[in-house]
């Protein structure tokens, strides 16, 4: 008869016979466990973690509801346990992959930028150490008093900075001047917010309250930018250059240079100057994403707009610095009557453009100098030939829209170097050796083209796969002897790395969070290695900005082969966004890498900025860092939705309310 079983059966009724016959029984009962502990764990591997799920306690008491904003997940959620399933790349190795091969970096592909690292003071972690042991009544929060008001982009909004420029003949003034230390105080909500139309009806209108802003529908209105129709902006889907409709205007491209393929051959585009960025949200219909940018200036909340519609934009301005992307990663650039000079000054600013198109890729130019007669159009025409000959640029198509009585023209960029070696004059002349093509944060721009490149096993000398399959595929020019970012031959990592955050998003992003993904559209990475968790999501009727940290390894380029997105930033700066622009951040062992360098409290400021009223945010990190982030959310009153705990780490979801604090910041 099995000890449990007897003990229990014959249980003495008291005293201190019972107490020791107690005592005794536990103890064996330990030792069993112990041994069957340890032989299942080296013998049999379980077919699935569980851990405990924590349900956390709301702040929903203290919020305002807004009847057309989530405010809490029902209970029913609450059962889903962690499904977290480790594979050939276990959770672990997300965490420590700085730390492998550190003294190896440089052998690997993907090199590191030391640009320009902003280093919080010594005594950053200790304060914010002890404010996440304090209770969340600590926090003081205030509403941002500044020009902008609901608007506030802290690193383009800085008067003080901007004031002190001694030029702004070259848009200083709409570059980035990020404060010395990021603000920790709160965007106001537009009187009247209410959650954003899901796509792809957003597409078409959205809510006047949630942009409160009527300038752009009265200048732009009669190009089809977007009208003002009583509780709503709506978007005909024109332009300056399609005022008949983007889609017209997309297939006219195609019809004059059929190579172009949209997304097969041409997936992922940059669109300068986007207006409200109406190009670049067509064209989703044809399965190519579209980096729409422009500066925030006149054209009041343009980039918004995109953001609010669900379509991809940032705000950014050709200056005087680089684009924070890197070379050779566009399939297209387009320009369509976007306000930029790119015949002057030695052509500074096409060869910006130069340095991001890939090798064989099309600049699609539609502006006035393309079709008009005036003296100025001429000139600029005449100018911007001898330019684009000069750069080895081919003019391969220039046709005459008859409906939107516009002119489009289409050069390609050489795909080998033949041609640079064949000009009698070397200008613009070829960058200089050590000059990295990649760099670009807080790079000023340079007058000179890089060479293409041309070994087979150089990235740039073919053409990425053809959408979908490139995705997937590891790219030709992944080299297998130096080891990938988590320590295997590096088109292992990479389909590992996909492999493992197909499980995840399956497993436990899908079901287990509180998301309900069909109200998903803007979904940002703050922490993008591979892609891996945007190409997980690729299904989905949602685009995600991979985010790729100045001090990690670049891995940007393979995020663009694959065909999708990015950009190079510090998340110790603000982002070159509008507030409530998306509606899921994602950040996977972002936080602790940061606690060094920038508080973290700085950082849940930008993320309270950037997520919409009712978005959500999915942190994966050590769990002494998600229990303080964990108090600076409640504080904030965002909704705890779930944390998952795992070994030392934790998976935290939480929802962002509409709570804002009554009073302002002094101004300064």
């Amino acid at each position: 008869m099995p000890v449990g079983k007897s003990r229990a059966s014959k249980r003495p009724s008291g005293g201190s016979s019972s107490s020791s016959t107690a005592t005794l029984l536990v103890l064996m009962f330990m030792s069993i466990f112990g041994v069957w502990m340890l032989t299942s764990n080296s013998v049999v591997t379980p077919p699935r973690q569980k851990s405990i799920v924590h349900k956390e306690t709301s702040h929903s008491d203290s919020i305002h509801h807004n009847p057309n904003l989530p405010q809490k997940i029902p209970s029913d959620q609450t059962a889903t346990v962690f499904e977290d399933i480790p594979g050939d790349l276990p959770a672990d190795a997300l965490k420590e992959e700085d730390e492998h091969n550190k003294d190896e970096r440089d052998t690997i592909p993907f090199k590191q930028h030391t640009e320009k690292l902003k280093t919080a003071k010594n005594d950053t972690e200790k304060e914010g150490g002890k404010q996440a042991k304090d209770n969340v009544d600590m926090y003081k929060w205030e509403l941002c008093n500044v020009t902008t008001g609901m608007d506030y982009i802290p690193c383009l909004d800085n008067e003080i900075a901007i004031s002190k420029l001694r030029s702004k003949g070259h848009y200083e003034h709409r570059e980035r001047h990020c404060p010395d230390e990021g603000p920790t105080c709160l965007v106001p909500l537009p009187e009247g917010y209410k959650k954003p139309i899901p796509w792809p009806a957003s597409r078409n209108k959205i809510w006047f309250h949630n942009v409160p802003h009527k300038d752009l529908a009265k200048v732009k209105g009669h190009q089809n930018w977007v009208k003002a129709t009583g509780e709503f902006l709506t978007f005909p889907g024109g332009g300056t250059q399609f005022i008949h409709g983007a889609l017209h205007y997309i297939d006219f491209v195609q019809q004059m240079v059929p190579e172009i393929a949209w997304g097969k051959h041409t997936r992922v585009i940059l669109d300068v100057g986007c207006g409200v960025a109406s190009f670049g949200g067509f064209l989703f219909d044809k399965n190519v994403l579209t980096m729409s940018f422009a500066p925030k200036d006149e054209h009041e909340a343009q980039v918004q707009f995109a953001l609010e519609r669900g379509i991809p934009a940032i705000s950014a301005v050709m200056g005087t610095q680089r684009l924070p992307f890197p070379y050779n990663v566009f399939d297209l650039v387009h320009c369509a009557r976007c306000r930029v000079p790119w015949h002057i000054e030695g052509g500074k600013l096409l060869l910006e453009l130069n340095r991001v198109l890939r090798p064989g890729g099309y600049f699609v130019w539609s502006a006035t100098p393309v079709y008009r007669k005036e003296k100025e159009d001429v000139q600029i025409w005449k100018e911007m030939s001898a330019l684009t000959v000069a750069m080895c640029w081919k003019l391969i198509s220039i046709k005459k829209d008859k409906l939107n009585l516009i002119g489009v023209a289409v050069y390609q960029k050489p795909n080998s170097n033949e041609c640079y070696s064949e000009r009698k004059k070397q200008e613009p002349p070829m960058c200089k050796p050590d000059d990295d093509p990649n760099a670009s944060w807080y790079v000023p721009l340079q007058i000179c083209m890089h060479k293409v490149p041309s070994k087979e096993t150089e990235r740039g000398s073919q053409w990425p796969e053809e959408w979908p399959e490139r995705v997937l595929k590891p790219p030709y020019w992944l080299n297998k002897n130096p080891l990938g970012i988590y320590g295997k031959p590096t088109p292992k990592d990479f389909e590992a790395d996909y492999e493992y955050w197909k499980r995840v998003v399956s497993n436990t992003y899908m079901h287990g969070l509180g998301v309900n993904w069909s109200n998903v559209r803007n979904v940002m990475d703050m922490r993008a290695v591979y892609g891996g968790f945007a190409a997980a999501l690729k299904d989905l009727k949602l685009w995600v900005m991979n985010v790729v940290n100045i001090d990690s390894p670049d891995t940007l380029p393979l995020i663009y082969e694959r065909g999708l997105f990015g950009i190079y930033h510090d998340w110790c700066e603000s982002f070159s966004t509008y507030p409530r622009t998306y509606d899921l951040l994602h950040a996977d062992h972002l936080f602790s890498k940061l606690k060094n360098r920038c508080k973290t409290i700085v950082v849940i400021t930008e993320v309270d900025r950037i997520v919409r009223p009712g978005g959500k945010l999915i942190i994966r990190d050590k769990s002494n860092m998600i229990e303080e982030i964990k108090n600076l959310l409640k504080s904030l009153h965002w909704e705890i939705l779930l944390t998952f705990s795992k070994n030392e780490e934790q998976i935290l979801s939480a929802q962002k309310s509409t709570w804002r604090p009554k009073t302002y910041t002094t101004p300064s």
